[in-house]
């Protein structure tokens, strides 16, 4: 009987060693769970292989011998049965079969691009990529003496809006499990936050440190902490947040299948865990808080948006015919709209034409989903035109992110040398994509971009913003700008500065300071109102 009882003492050990390791959830609808399960079933059957094979074939009396063997028929089934649902629910989930529930995943509007996406203040332009960002914290850890021993600084970079501009933030890790083990008591001090318009590098120190993170062991450890808690929860994604205080939190989705049992993967909710406290909540996705930015990631977004554009004809049109099929370009980025942050992929035919027909914008908080119908050039292709007029310096370029400058849609890159340090940044508009231009600051590359747009018939202002001033003339400076002169100027009656183009207004070159002049003018970005009318 001991013989016996060890090898079944010795498999439960095991079992649960394996469910504190991997914290499969214990949910039907989890793959991750199915294969514990069959892992657990090999693994048992390994451990008591001997006593299975004497109970058959070795014991005492055949009676004995039959008995054992009817038990154990009796047994195999649940494996048996448990592979047939594991594979009839893997065929009834597939798209093959359910193609019209995969296309109605995602609900998607039309919308309109000027209203949508209004014209962005380039001091709030994000000018920075995770791999950029990577490398200023990592350059600002350097000169952390007091810590750069201890931490490191971690992968979890997360584009939040904070104080209604574009920030990435990340956690400090332990350098090494010794390093764990010396500082656990205390936490991780502090996280990075990095302004992603400006490039300013902030170590944030907290009063209390993090305890509940990816990168503590045992109870501690933010995954086995939420498995613990919420046993039965599939866990998509965790990112790092933090409120409008600046209070660190942890954003754990969480996944729900819609469609069969393995299929139509959704987000149902998100559990918060404080950071600091281990204080934890469950909203459902309705309730999300508004300061939590992303709770679909933006790889389950563009799967769905996927779904709903190859699959409105049919899983068989999506392979063969492919009539009106369309697929999410080579890429993504995030705009932030609203307080909220959005994922934004071109959209192409699935035959890989060369162009865009349009773009979409996925909330990542909501899901809301918005099409915009504007043909273009694809982002690889802007990619390329902009480091093709860098190419003497060899710089690279990032993704681009979408932008509204006089109502025309646009890339906006930066450009990166070797180091991956941004140097240069470039506009190219969507349509007229040979339309590029280059600067050496967001606001030079803006004047350049809309001189360029002006100088292929399109319209840059916006009359109905215009005002009208008086005064007179108390400064006048002319500047020779790529073959064109400016003329600037202030008034008496006004602290703007207004920018006259002289080939547009000759007759400005008859007035000097001291003489009256009236002006209509529309503001734009940088503190420059530009000139439209002149009196």
């Amino acid at each position: 009987m001991k013989k016996r009882l060890i090898p079944l003492i010795l498999t439960v050990l095991i079992w649960a060693g394996l469910y504190y390791y991997y914290l499969p959830p214990l949910n039907i609808h989890s793959r991750d769970s199915w294969m514990f399960i069959i892992t657990a079933i090999v693994m048992g059957v390994i451990i008591n292989f001997w006593t299975i094979f004497r109970a058959v074939f070795l014991d005492r009396t055949s009676t004995e011998r039959a008995k054992n063997k009817k038990v154990m028929k009796k047994l195999l089934i649940i494996p048996v049965g448990l592979l047939a649902v594991f594979i009839g629910g893997t065929i009834l989930s597939s798209p093959i079969l359910r193609a019209s529930a995969y296309n109605k995943l995602l609900n998607v509007e039309t919308g309109d691009f000027a209203t949508d996406i209004h014209e962005v203040d380039y001091n709030k332009i994000p000018i920075l990529d995770s791999d950029s960002a990577a490398k200023l914290a990592e350059r600002e850890m350097g000169s952390m003496v007091d810590m750069v021993s201890q931490y490191e600084v971690s992968s979890y970079f997360n584009q939040i809006n904070y104080q209604n501009k574009p920030v990435r933030v990340t956690p400090l890790r332990y350098g090494d499990l010794i390093k764990w083990v010396t500082n656990r008591n205390t936490g991780i001090p502090a996280y990075i936050q990095i302004d992603m318009t400006t490039q300013n590098v902030d170590l944030v120190k907290l009063e209390q440190g993090i305890k509940y993170s990816p990168f503590e062991h045992f109870g501690r450890n933010l995954y086995r902490y939420v498995r613990f808690r919420y046993p039965t929860a599939m866990i998509r994604s965790t990112n790092f947040e933090i409120d409008e205080e600046g209070v660190p939190y942890w954003v754990c989705s969480v996944e729900n299948k819609t469609i069969g049992l393995f299929g139509g993967t959704d987000i149902k909710g998100a559990v918060v865990v404080n950071a600091v406290t281990g204080e934890h909540t469950y909203y459902n996705i309705e309730d999300v808080p508004r300061w939590i930015d992303k709770v679909y990631d933006a790889n389950l977004l563009i799967e769905q948006y996927d779904y709903y554009g190859t699959l409105k004809k049919g899983y068989l049109n999506s392979i063969f015919g492919q009539r009106e099929c369309l697929q999410g370009t080579e890429g993504y980025n995030y705009i932030a709209l609203d307080d909220d942050v959005w994922v934004y992929t071109g959209v192409t035919s699935i035959g890989g034409d060369e162009s865009n027909v349009g773009f979409v914008l996925m909330n990542s908080r909501t899901k809301e989903t918005k099409y915009y119908q504007i043909s273009g050039a694809k982002e690889i292709s802007a990619m390329s035109s902009a480091e093709g007029q860098v190419q003497h310096l060899g710089y690279n370029a990032t993704f681009p992110i979408l932008l509204n400058i006089a109502d025309e849609p646009t890339y906006f890159l930066s450009l990166k040398d070797g180091a991956g340090l941004v140097k240069k940044y470039a506009m190219v508009n969507i349509q007229k994509y040979q339309i590029v231009a280059i600067g050496d600051t967001v606001a030079e590359c803006e004047k350049v971009y809309r001189n360029l747009m002006a100088g292929n018939g399109i319209n840059t202002i916006d009359s109905n913003k215009a005002a009208k001033v008086s005064g007179t003339i108390t400064v006048m400076k002319d500047i020779v700008e790529d073959g064109n002169t400016y003329y600037y100027l202030m008034l008496d009656s006004s602290d703007e500065l207004f920018e006259i183009e002289v080939k547009n207004y000759l007759s400005i070159l008859k007035k000097q300071v001291g003489d009256t002049i009236s002006l209509e003018y529309v503001a734009e970005t940088g503190g420059v109102n530009v000139v439209i009318g002149l009196e």
